[in-house]
């Protein structure tokens, strides 16, 4: 199981919301070229980066950081989400390098996009769903709609799509420990691989995520714990790695 960092875009710098509100921000750095050099350098696998302005305006604004980033780091595998409703906005993030476009809202409004999707880019689809009380929000969670987690996520077997990265957005953050039990749950009623997002505070969460992983989670995202720095990221990849083999 890898552990992925991540680098949310907003106004141009990095930053971390907490349950993804956009006017509960934390600046952690103004360069995140430099930033995504600093994980590279602790040894990460994959880059999670995502567009928060373009989440809420539903179409790409950071895309020239995001270039910059897949240009100085090109054998980094970047996923990125945010803002992704088009088939043109997946060709231009595929053509700049990015290994994964992420499809959040339009997975959940128009499921038939993400069919099509997989089927013209097989094995660059990743679907976010970000879920409050078993049901997704969308648009930057701004909306919390009727839809149940899990029957979406069943929606998309057999399209392709090489994981689903599930957040519980009331751990979003808060470094108040991963969701673990749902997102063993996810992994365990579809054949998808799952990727854990949200709460993730210390070694004793990326130790308990491992346990689980057999169910089918291939990997975790850590985003404020890495840079509050009450988790070290080489040390939590490390511990992955001795975890899950």
């Amino acid at each position: 199981m890898i552990l992925i960092p991540a680098i949310d875009l907003k106004d141009g710098q990095c930053v971390r919301l907490r349950q993804g509100r956009m006017e509960d921000d934390t600046v952690f750095s103004d360069n995140p070229v430099e930033m995504a050099g600093r994980w590279y350098d602790a040894g990460a696998r994959r880059l999670h980066l995502v567009d928060l302005n373009g989440a809420f305006e539903g179409k790409p604004v950071n895309g020239e950081i995001i270039q910059e980033i897949t240009k100085t780091y090109p054998d980094l595998p970047v996923e990125i989400g945010g803002g992704i409703r088009t088939v043109e906005t997946v060709e231009a993030y595929l053509e700049a390098g990015v290994a994964y476009v992420i499809i959040g809202t339009k997975a959940v409004e128009d499921p038939d996009f993400v069919t099509e999707l997989c089927k013209q880019f097989p094995g660059n689809v990743i679907v976010g769903l970000d879920a409050m009380d078993g049901k997704v929000a969308i648009k930057g969670w701004a909306e919390v709609s009727d839809v149940d987690l899990f029957d979406l996520s069943r929606r998309f077997e057999g399209d392709g799509v090489d994981a689903i990265i599930y957040t519980d957005i009331s751990r979003d953050g808060m470094m108040q420990g991963a969701n673990v039990d749902n997102t063993a749950k996810l992994a365990q009623a579809i054949n998808i691989p799952v990727i854990a997002s949200g709460g993730i505070h210390d070694l004793g969460d990326v130790e308990a995520i491992c346990k689980v992983a057999h169910y089918g989670i291939s990997g975790a995202i850590t985003g404020r714990a890495i840079y509050e720095g009450t988790l070290d990221f080489a040390e939590g990849q490390k511990l992955a790695d001795k975890l899950t083999g």
